[in-house]
């Protein structure tokens, strides 16, 4: 096992949202095999609230990730890592940045889990790059000598909803995503059919996402009197809540599915082949993926008897993939 007694920890985890989700269960797994450990977690601000809410960690750093141009800021990182006397380090995001941070380290360098060249403890699977997220950081942290890593869990991200005065009938609709990807969104007009689907059921849409997806929210509600439009009104926290009571979840592959899978919602993604399933697909107890060349090619009809809204055709051209816990 990497360390020492009275072992000073540090995990190097910056997101994004769906890595970071992906990466609760090493974040668990850490903690548990080190339980009386100082462990610090460096990350990215987006993602400092929901590390503390988590429990894992007893210090978090934020990581301004420093340009090349910045000496200065470089100086600092380097000073910090050293006076810091970390026994071990696990670098869970794996990065070139993340590897150059090896070489701050003055040496005899501390145990390093990760790519870097010339670390202790280094995840050489020439394979890595084809595995998935989960299986690829639990056989890093295996080769570490950390034997059990959990599933992701998001139980610790909780919220009182009620504010939103939803019926007791309702889905969850996420239709937005990376704006410079537009090619792994499902079309908006697909996505207003099923809202509409869900509101002749009795099932209320409800539709969410940031404030840079409010156009696309706003076309999925139209001329749908059920559905409710929560766009840029919910926290991760109240994500996970609305999960845990929605009756199932359409959305894109983008980060809040991945905080919604874990949740045990039944959950529908929608892949194009701009990204791979088997390489970030979500996961968790009820997750089926839905994939074909163009989201656009994946049929509503299929969508909606897949969610377990309806009877569905048997036209699908694409790949279905059903996706559980290992």
């Amino acid at each position: 096992m990497m360390g020492k007694p009275g072992n000073h920890i540090l995990v190097i985890k910056h997101g994004a949202l769906g890595d970071f989700i992906l990466a609760t269960g090493p974040f668990k797994a850490i903690r548990e095999t080190y339980p009386d450990a100082h462990i610090t977690l460096q990350t990215t601000e987006p993602f400092v609230d929901m590390a503390r809410q988590g429990g894992w960690f007893d210090d978090i750093w934020v990581d301004h990730k420093p340009k090349i141009w910045q000496p200065g800021a470089w100086i600092e990182m380097r000073n910090r890592l050293n006076s810091s006397n970390f026994s071990c380090i696990f670098d869970l995001q794996t990065s070139a940045r993340t590897s150059w941070y090896f070489k701050l380290l003055r040496s005899p360098k501390p145990d390093w889990s990760g790519i870097a060249e010339g670390c202790s403890h280094p995840h050489d699977n020439a394979f890595r790059d084809e595995m998935h997220t989960i299986e690829r950081q639990a056989e890093q942290l295996h080769m570490a000598g950390i034997k059990d890593v959990p599933s992701p869990d998001v139980s610790f991200l909780t919220s009182d909803i009620s504010r939103f005065e939803l019926p007791e009938e309702y889905s969850l609709l996420v239709p937005g995503g990376a704006a410079h990807r537009p090619g792994k969104r499902y079309p908006a007009i697909a996505y207003r059919e099923i809202a509409r689907h869900m509101a002749k059921q009795g099932i209320a849409p409800v539709i969410i996402g940031a404030n840079a997806e409010a156009d696309v929210c706003v076309e999925v509600a139209r001329d749908v009197p059920l559905a409710r439009n929560l766009c840029d009104q919910t926290t991760l926290a109240d994500i996970a809540e609305l999960a845990r009571n929605a009756r199932v979840t359409i959305g894109n592959d983008t980060g809040p599915m991945h905080l919604i899978a874990p949740t045990g919602c039944k959950t529908v993604v929608l892949f194009s082949t701009d990204s791979d399933p088997k390489l970030c697909g979500q996961r968790g107890p009820d997750v089926t993926i839905l994939s074909a060349m163009m989201t656009s090619g994946i049929p509503f009809l299929d969508v909606v008897e897949t969610a377990g809204l309806g009877r569905g055709g048997d036209h699908f051209t694409g790949i279905k993939v059903t996706r559980m816990e290992p």
